[in-house]
C-alpha cells in the first residue's frame, strides 16, 4: 500500500542523496497504479519541494567545498615556501571544484610583451604546455589585455577574439572546446590569467566564474608575496652593504660638488642640453639623455613634475624639465634602479639647469626667427635698402644673399575636396587658411606654419616671414637644383612638420637678392600667383614653380611693368625650341622656318613642301632632325602646342631666321 503522506518517498530520496532523476519515480509509480488526481498533484508538489531542498543542500555542500579549498589555499600562502607548489595547488583545486578536465595558469612577460604557460593540470599536450600568447591573441591574450573574464562554450566557433595558427594548433592538440579565463590582478594591472577548460561544449555558470576569480586572486597574492620576499632579500643585501655605502659617502659628496661646478661652468660658457647630459652621465656612471615630453612615460613624468623630484620608473630615473608651468621634456637616467639620494639630487639639479638652457635656447631661436623675418620683410617692402647693410645683416644670420635664391609662398590647405575655380590674382582662401576653419583655428594653423617655415629657413640658411595670411621663404638654390624641385621638397617638409597639406608656389630663381632687392618683391608676387594656380588646378598640398607649368608659366610669371617680362619669354623659347634655333644658327639650316610651315599647313608634309618649295623628302629629313633635337614626343598635342607658342614668341621678339 502506498504511504498516505506524499512527502515520505521524497524524504527517503533526500536522506540517501539520490540523483535528480530518481525524484520522478514516485509520481510515475502512482500513475501506473491509477492513483487519483489529488494524490498525483500532492506528489508533484512534494517532488518540487524536495528538489528545491536538494538544490539547497547541493549548493551548501558546494559552497562548503569551495570555502574549504579557499581556506586551504590561504593556509598554503601563509606558509609560502615554494611558489611553484602553491600555484600548482591552486590550479588543481580550481580544476577539481569546477569539475573541468583541464586547468592552467599563464603569466605575463613584460620583457617579451606576451604571456606564457606557467602551470597546468590535466594537460596531455606538450605543444599546449609550451604555448606563448601575444597580448590580444586568443582568449587568454584577450583576458590579459582587457583585464576582464572571458568564457567561450566553443573556442573554435567564437569570433570575439583573435585566432592565430599557433594558438589554435595548441588548443586543438589538447582537444579543448569550452574555456573560462579570469585575470590575475595585482592592483590595477594584470599579471596573468587562470583558466578552466573542458574537451566538450559546456556553459560556465556565474558562480563558477566567481569561484575561479577567487582562486586567481589567491594566485596573484602568492606571486606578489614571492616578489615581496625577493625584494626583502634584496633589501637585506642592501643593509649588509650599508657600511660600504657610508664609506663611500664622502666620495658621493665630492661628486655632487664636482657636478655642481661643472653645471655652473656649462651655463657660463653657453653649453647645450647634450653637454649637461654628458656631464651627469660621467659623474653618475650611467647613460643620461634628454627626451621630449611625448617620449617619456606620462605617469612618471607627471609625478616628477608635481613633486619637483626625480622619480624611479622601472630601471630608469626620470626628472621633469619644466619652467613657468610649461613642460619642456625630461632628463632620463638609464641603468640605475637604485639611486643614492645625493645622486638623485644631482639629477634634479641637472634638470633645473636643462630647463634654463632650454628657455635660453628658445628665446634665442625666437629672436633669430624674428630677425630673419624682419630682414625678409625689408627685402619685400623696402627694395631701395643699401645692399651692403643687407649683406651684413644676412651674414649675422649665416645667410648669403649674393647667391641664387628662390622665393616661395606657402599656405596650409584642408584635405582636397571638390571646389569651384578660384581667381588666380586673389584666391578665395588666403594662403595659410584652411577652408571652413574658424578664426582661432586659422591663427593656430598660421602659427604652426610660420614656426615650421622658420625652422626650415634656419637649417637651410635662408629667411622666412609670416605674410598675407601665409608664409614667405627665401631659400638658397643649390647648384644643379631647380625652383620647382625646391618647391616640391618644401611642401613635403612643411606638410610633415605641421601634419597638414601645405601648398608651395615658387618664383624663378633670383640671382643675387642683396644686389637686386627689388626682384625679391616681384618674385614673391610670382610665387603667390603660382600658389593660387596650384589651388585652382586642384593641386593643394603640392609644390611647383612657374616653369613647371610650361607655357602657362608665362601667364603665372605675370608682369613687372605692365607687359610680359622679356627674360621670361626668352627663357621659355630657349627651353622649348632653343636646340632647333641653335642648330640653325650653327649649321645655316632652316629648321625653324620648316616648323612654322609644318604647323601652318596643319602638320601636312605635302603642304609644307609646297610652302617651302622643296622636295617632300627634304621636309621629311628636316622633321626627322627636329625629332632628334626636341625628342620623339615633339608632335604630341601638349608639346606641339608649346612649340607653336614658342615659334610665335620667337618671331615676336624679332629673331632673324636664316
Amino acid at each position: 500500500m502506498p504511504d498516505d503522506q506524499p512527502e515520505t518517498p521524497y524524504l527517503e530520496l533526500l536522506a540517501r542523496g539520490a540523483p535528480a532523476e530518481a525524484y520522478e519515480r514516485p509520481g510515475l509509480r502512482a500513475r501506473a497504479e491509477g492513483a487519483p488526481a489529488e494524490r498525483l498533484a500532492a506528489l508533484e508538489r512534494a517532488k518540487l519541494l524536495a528538489l528545491r531542498v536538494r538544490g539547497e543542500l547541493e549548493g551548501r555542500r558546494r559552497r562548503e567545498a569551495e570555502l574549504s579549498a579557499l581556506f586551504e589555499t590561504a593556509h598554503d600562502l601563509a606558509g609560502l615556501r615554494d611558489l611553484d607548489a602553491v600555484l600548482q595547488a591552486i590550479v588543481q583545486r580550481a580544476r577539481s571544484l569546477l569539475g573541468t578536465e583541464v586547468a592552467y595558469l599563464t603569466l605575463n612577460d613584460p620583457t617579451a610583451g606576451d604571456t606564457y604557460m606557467r602551470v597546468t593540470d590535466g594537460s596531455v599536450s606538450a605543444r599546449f604546455q609550451q604555448l606563448r600568447l601575444g597580448m590580444g591573441e586568443g582568449l587568454g591574450g584577450l583576458v590579459a589585455q582587457t583585464a576582464r573574464p572571458y568564457v567561450t562554450e566553443s573556442y573554435f566557433d567564437d569570433p570575439r577574439f583573435q585566432h592565430t595558427r599557433t594558438i589554435d594548433a595548441g588548443v586543438s592538440d589538447e582537444g579543448l572546446v569550452a574555456i573560462l579565463g579570469v585575470p590575475l590582478l595585482l592592483g590595477s594591472g594584470v599579471i596573468g590569467v587562470l583558466f578552466a577548460a573542458d574537451r566538450r561544449v559546456r556553459v560556465f555558470e556565474r558562480e563558477q566564474i566567481a569561484l575561479l576569480a577567487s582562486f586567481a586572486a589567491h594566485a596573484a597574492v602568492a606571486i606578489d608575496t614571492a616578489n615581496l620576499l625577493a625584494e626583502t632579500r634584496t633589501a637585506l643585501a642592501e643593509l649588509e652593504a650599508a657600511n660600504e655605502i657610508i664609506r663611500d659617502r664622502s666620495g658621493v659628496i665630492e661628486r655632487a660638488s664636482e657636478i655642481h661646478d661643472r653645471l655652473n661652468e656649462l651655463v657660463l660658457r653657453g653649453g647645450g642640453v647634450q653637454d649637461v647630459a654628458a656631464a651627469v652621465a660621467e659623474v653618475l656612471s650611467g647613460s643620461v639623455e634628454f627626451l621630449e615630453a611625448a617620449e617619456v612615460p606620462a605617469g612618471a613624468l607627471d609625478r616628477s613634475r608635481a613633486d619637483g623630484r626625480a622619480v624611479r620608473h622601472g630601471e630608469d630615473w626620470i626628472a621633469a624639465v619644466s619652467a613657468g608651468g610649461e613642460l619642456l621634456g625630461a632628463l632620463v637616467l638609464h641603468g640605475h634602479p637604485r639611486l643614492d639620494p645625493v645622486d638623485q639630487r644631482t639629477l634634479e639639479r641637472a634638470a633645473m639647469v636643462t630647463s634654463l638652457l632650454q628657455l635660453a635656447r628658445r628665446s634665442a631661436g625666437e629672436a633669430e626667427q624674428r630677425v630673419r623675418g624682419e630682414l625678409l620683410d625689408d627685402l619685400l617692402d623696402a627694395p631701395d635698402r643699401e645692399p651692403r647693410l643687407l649683406r651684413e645683416r644676412a651674414a649675422r644670420l649665416r645667410a648669403d644673399l649674393d647667391a641664387p635664391h628662390v622665393v616661395l609662398a606657402a599656405g596650409i590647405d584642408a584635405p582636397r575636396v571638390a571646389a569651384g575655380p578660384e581667381p588666380a590674382a586673389e584666391p578665395a582662401v588666403a594662403p595659410g587658411s584652411a577652408p571652413g576653419s574658424g578664426a582661432a583655428e586659422d591663427a593656430a594653423d598660421r602659427q604652426r606654419l610660420w614656426s615650421a617655415a622658420s625652422h626650415l629657413a634656419a637649417t637651410r640658411h635662408g629667411l622666412a616671414a609670416a605674410r598675407d595670411g601665409g608664409t614667405v621663404l627665401l631659400l638658397p638654390l643649390a647648384e644643379g637644383d631647380s625652383a620647382d624641385a625646391v618647391a616640391r621638397r618644401t611642401a613635403r617638409q612643411l606638410g610633415t612638420a605641421v601634419h597638414a597639406p601645405v601648398t608651395v608656389g615658387a618664383s624663378a630663381p633670383v640671382a643675387a637678392p642683396a644686389a637686386r632687392p627689388a626682384e625679391v618683391a616681384d618674385s614673391y608676387a610670382e610665387a603667390r600667383r603660382c600658389l593660387a594656380a596650384l589651388r585652382v588646378l586642384g593641386r593643394a598640398g603640392e609644390g611647383a614653380a612657374a616653369e613647371d607649368f610650361g607655357f602657362l608659366g608665362l601667364l603665372l610669371a605675370g608682369t613687372r611693368d605692365g607687359a610680359p617680362d622679356g627674360t621670361r619669354v626668352r627663357d621659355f623659347v630657349t627651353r622649348t625650341i632653343g636646340a632647333v634655333v641653335e642648330y640653325d644658327a650653327r649649321r645655316g639650316t632652316g629648321l625653324v622656318r620648316t616648323l612654322d610651315a609644318y604647323f601652318a599647313g596643319g602638320m601636312s608634309p605635302a603642304r609644307t613642301k609646297d610652302e617651302l618649295h622643296v622636295h617632300v623628302n627634304t621636309v621629311a629629313q628636316r622633321l626627322e632632325r627636329v625629332g632628334r633635337l626636341l625628342g620623339d614626343d615633339w608632335q604630341s598635342p601638349a608639346r606641339a602646342l608649346e612649340i607653336q607658342l614658342a615659334l610665335r614668341l620667337h618671331r615676336l621678339t624679332g629673331a632673324v631666321e636664316r
